[in-house]
């Protein structure tokens, strides 16, 4: 984490360690500052060197983002104050080189583009380095547990299988990534009220050569009110933590107390303090790393809804709207950025407990393999005598506390129905065998494998 970081949440919400803080801004937008003069110098609009100038008093005069902050008030926003002692720094003669041509918004728009960039690098590589999940999808690929869903046993799966869906979101979410730092992160630079008016017929010019200054892509239009390109840094924001929560959530679930399926490793400190203990109780290991990503995914929806909100901005520039958007923006970076930080520690050191997986898909008596039995018997008796069978046997061996295979060949009337088929007791156990029952799920994530492979060369 960076030196800003120094918050009482910040070791659980600013682990990424992508600068979004009021440091973070400020220096954004000095570097705006600063490259909008170096593109008015080579445009032929400042004296030579103001260029230089006003970099340097950017990067060495000692501004204070509090005190910037607190005369923001008189404006709405920090930049006129930042403005005002920019000019102080620089010499006389590059005094007016500083912000010529621009407003207030260009220059923190341009700057949350630059903070986008740095913090969606970032959010590259965590989610790059959250490929743990290839590791235990390739080591599992035929481990087998039982599947849920609504919560409840269904039929076999593997964690193999599990951990491939794990590594496909990921990579489709870094892809997402990708796509938005590469083509959608853009200078802002339109003056007044998007005409660049006061440059006359430069302006075009000035705006090319301060996208090349700062690495952005250079729009066609400048974009005050068209905030889509908000939008598309939250949407990426908010598919990477969605990624990021479903690892979570299985793993909080497989790591309750009564399943026992996976542990995080627990790993401590450098002070040798033991991760995921309690106040309160001695005896736990809560799933930390997972807790984690949920506390900081679970605040994604609520801050992509503010920024949609705010999308909607009035004639040339927003009254409000556009104020709204600033620590939201910040903070959506920020939270997602400490998810998949998390996300990285937590597949990376996720420990399997295979012989509980299948402890647990054994403990319903075949029951999750029901579905395979009624197909057995779908040639002689037709689908919906053969489920309604199957129904009865299952109904009966979870009232009577017995094993579909003993309900099925123990109860007289069941048995007749399966002797009057000529289903024989090997064929019923070969049906309640996992292992026979897994269909495609070992292709499956192979294909996943073969796909995340592919994205690494």
């Amino acid at each position: 984490m960076g030196a800003e970081h120094t918050g009482l949440f910040d070791g659980v919400f600013s682990r990424g360690g992508a600068g979004t803080g009021s440091h973070a801004w400020l220096r954004a937008m000095l570097d705006t500052e600063a490259a909008l003069a170096r593109a008015l110098e080579r445009a032929g609009l400042a004296p030579a060197g103001a260029g230089a100038a006003v970099t340097d008093a950017a990067a060495t005069a000692p501004f204070d983002p509090g005190a910037l902050g607190r005369r923001a008030a008189l404006s709405g926003n920090p930049v006129p104050a930042l403005v005002a002692e920019l000019r102080k720094a620089v010499p006389p003669d590059a005094a007016d080189t500083v912000h010529r041509g621009a407003t207030s918004q260009d220059i923190i728009d341009t700057a949350a583009m630059l903070l986008a960039r740095g913090a969606l690098d970032r959010l590259a590589g965590d989610l790059a380095a959250a490929d743990g999940s290839a590791v235990l999808a390739a080591a599992h690929r035929d481990t087998m547990m039982i599947g849920r869903t609504l919560l409840q046993q269904a039929v076999p799966v593997t964690f193999g299988l599990v951990a491939a869906g794990w590594l496909t979101g990921l990579d489709e979410a870094a892809d997402a990534v990708a796509r938005v730092r590469a083509a959608r992160l853009a200078v802002q630079f339109g003056g007044a009220a998007g005409t660049l008016a006061s440059l006359g017929a430069d302006g075009p010019a000035v705006a090319s050569l301060l996208a090349q200054e700062l690495g952005l892509a250079l729009p066609v239009l400048p974009w005050h009110t068209d905030r889509s390109r908000i939008i598309d840094v939250a949407g990426a924001c908010a598919g990477a933590a969605a990624a990021l929560s479903k690892i979570a959530r299985d793993v909080t679930l497989y790591a309750q107390s009564e399943v026992g399926e996976v542990r995080e490793s627990g790993g401590g400190s450098a002070a040798g303090e033991r991760r995921g203990g309690s106040s309160a109780m001695p005896h736990k290991q809560n799933p930390v790393a997972a807790i984690a990503i949920l506390g900081c995914t679970r605040r994604v929806p609520g801050l992509v809804a503010t920024l949609v909100a705010a999308a909607e901005q009035e004639h040339q520039r927003a009254a409000g709207a556009w104020h709204a958007e600033w620590e939201p923006f910040a903070d959506l970076l920020r939270v997602t950025g400490s998810a998949a930080a998390w996300g990285a520690e937590l597949t990376g050191g996720l420990v399997v407990d295979p012989a509980r997986m299948r402890a647990n898909l054994d403990a319903t008596g075949g029951l999750p393999l029901a579905e395979r039995v009624a197909g057995l018997l779908v040639p002689a008796l037709g689908r919906a005598q053969a489920h309604d069978l199957v129904a009865r046997a299952s109904a009966h061996a979870v009232a009577v506390g017995v094993t579909l295979r003993e309900s099925l060949l123990g109860v007289p009337e069941l048995a007749g129905w399966l002797d009057g088929a000529g289903i024989t007791s090997a064929q019923i156990d070969e049906a309640l065998d996992p292992a026979g029952y897994l269909g495609s799920a070992g292709a499956f994530t192979d294909a996943a494998l073969d796909a995340h492979a592919r994205r690494q060369e």
